[in-house]
């Protein structure tokens, strides 16, 4: 088989510390500043860095590829390239195989994204992902998280609808007038596709990913987890049917909280835009915010 191009993979670019724990390094940086943080880390680049909350996901990631070249993942790090060697020879000590890089020495990665043609860019800096969306890159910022993690060879990976899968149209009636008004509204709009949000592209190569992989027992797993409940479940389904995207399992809680649901779907990480609602599945799930939409205004 032919080696695929980038821009025909699932492109995912993370950060040196979702990727691996440095919050020793990064304490330097904060107590003693960026000289005393680079003599830090070279002093200490034959060590291996343990890895960080994001770290299960990228081998799951990278494990899709015994089915082909399907998958490519891109370091984006504030470290300068002298600094980051410690992070490469961490990577090459978990045999991990990922061999493209950026290295900003302090700026913000964020505008390699699109450079890279990458479908969702992975942080623990809430500065860089909110200025990876609002240049248009579908970006979350990964929380700090103790959960053990799904042990299963599947990939699976859980979204919350508004303002995250969908544009934030639906929130803001609910935000600025109520819920009563929310229902009405997406009663009489239940056949209106809902507009993009920041990840629907990351969902769409998802979706197309699973069309390349076995039917059956597919390697990859995804689920819809919102609060909306029946009536306004009917938009929801019309929009996925209208996006031509498979989504597998689909959990309208009606308002319950997503944590136990979250660790029965057995999610490798989850997405939502709400960070109580983040900062409360991090304790059953890997889990990303997303700082888009009404409620991050």
């Amino acid at each position: 088989m032919t080696n695929k191009l980038v821009a025909d993979k699932l492109v995912i670019a993370i950060s040196s510390r979702a990727l691996f724990d440095l919050d020793a390094s990064n304490a330097v940086f904060e107590r003693d500043g960026v000289l005393a943080y680079s003599k830090y880390q070279v002093s200490h680049e034959e060590e291996i860095l343990a890895p960080g909350v994001a770290f299960p996901l990228v081998k799951k990631l990278l494990n899709l590829n015994k089915f082909g070249p399907y998958v490519e993942v891109i370091l984006l790090s504030k470290n300068s390239a002298d600094t980051g060697l410690r992070i490469f020879n961490s990577i090459q000590h978990y045999k991990l195989d990922i061999s493209r890089a950026a290295f900003t020495s302090g700026e913000s990665p964020h505008r390699y994204t699109k450079a890279f043609k990458s479908h969702l860019f992975l942080s623990a800096n809430p500065d860089d992902v909110r200025e990876a969306l609002a240049a248009g890159a579908a970006a979350a910022t990964i929380l700090p998280s103790k959960v053990s993690t799904n042990l299963s060879a599947q990939l699976r990976i859980a979204f919350d609808g508004d303002a995250v899968l969908f544009s934030d149209e639906a929130e803001r009636v609910y935000h600025f007038e109520g819920l009563d008004a929310f229902a009405k509204s997406e009663l009489d709009a239940a056949k209106k596709p809902l507009s993009f949000g920041p990840l629907h592209a990351f969902l769409a190569a998802l979706h197309n990913l699973q069309t390349q992989l076995p039917r059956e027992n597919c390697p990859i797993r995804t689920a819809l987890v919102t609060a909306r409940s029946a009536p306004a479940h009917e938009r929801v389904v019309r929009t996925f049917r209208a996006w031509d995207i498979r989504i597998d399992e689909a959990l309208f809680l009606g308002g319950l909280s997503k944590g136990e649901f979250l660790q029965a779907f057995n999610a490798d990480i989850f997405f939502d835009d709400q960070i109580n609602t983040c900062v409360s599945a991090s304790k059953h799930v890997a889990t990303g915010h997303v700082p888009h939409g009404i409620k991050n205004s």
